[in-house]
């Protein structure tokens, strides 16, 4: 059984404000040593100086866009090259976006840079990771995920439909990932709707995040932290959760023919074998 009461090596993305640094902050406080990844350098410094508040630490930072799927070859690089062991990753970058927009690599980018680009860091670290941790949402009921063609969001785009279509891959890749990988624990959760930098462009988006119930960063961390910190014996493989309870998402988000699909369309997109 896995020793929780040691240090361990946790490395957030996304960590640079939101879910991912009140996860980072927390994980730090309770004596984690935390890897913040991010993409805006001035932002990821502002971070670290928030962890080291809480820590009296300063986590070490690595910079890498998920945009762009070199950046995260070499993000992978990087963190074997600095770490034996990383006893939790967790996949919480992610991004809503308002516009249609192919990245460098050819994919609609909330598929590559919620998706693609995670599938690609865990295959990358497979061997040094613990367990895994995704941040994934309610929003997947929206999805309309098509693993023989990822980009099929940019024919007719509709933000959220792209957004939700990440995240139903999220939840598809975690119960994938632990049936491929048994000796990793991974799991996924719906933070709720929180109060973060999403849609900060849109005044569509800002309105309709002011009509919902919206939770702080800390509260959206909660689950995040518990499942980082939690007994395996007292979880379960591959599923979903929500303030710290067992869920069930939607059946196009539970579907194993599909997510052995889409793990396979992931594989190919990114270059790793299945």
């Amino acid at each position: 059984m896995e020793d929780l009461t040691g240090r361990r090596l946790v490395v957030v993305t996304g960590a640079s404000s939101g879910i991912g640094l009140a996860a980072a902050v927390d994980l730090a406080a309770r004596g984690d040593q935390v890897v913040l990844v991010g993409r805006d350098p001035a932002r990821l410094q502002a971070a670290a100086a928030q962890v080291r508040d809480a820590a009296g630490e300063r986590p070490e930072l690595f910079r890498a866009d998920f945009a762009v799927l070199d950046d995260v070859r070499g993000l992978a690089e990087r963190l074997r090259a600095a770490y034996d062991r990383i006893d939790v990753l967790a996949n919480n970058a992610g991004a809503i976006v308002l516009q249609p927009i192919t990245t460098v690599d050819g994919f609609e980018l909330s598929i590559q840079a919620n998706h693609l680009a995670p599938f690609l860091l865990s295959n990358l670290l497979r061997d040094r990771i613990g367990r895994i941790v995704v941040t994934a949402s309610g929003a997947h009921r929206s999805g309309s995920l098509d693993p023989d063609d990822l980009n099929r969001p940019l024919r007719r785009y509709r933000p959220m439909n792209a957004y939700g279509t990440s995240k139903q891959a999220n939840i598809l890749f975690t119960a994938e990932a632990a049936r491929r990988w048994p000796d990793i624990p991974a799991y996924c959760f719906h933070p709720g709707v929180v109060r973060t930098r999403f849609g900060n462009d849109s005044r569509l988006v800002a309105l309709g995040m002011r009509l919902l119930p919206i939770r702080s960063p800390e509260k959206g961390a909660e689950t995040l932290v518990w499942l980082a910190n939690q007994d395996p014996d007292r979880l379960r493989s591959g599923a979903y959760y929500m303030d710290r309870r067992l869920r069930r998402p939607l059946p196009k988000a539970a579907d194993p023919r599909l997510a052995a699909r889409l793990w396979t369309a992931s594989a190919k997109a990114v270059g790793v074998g299945e």
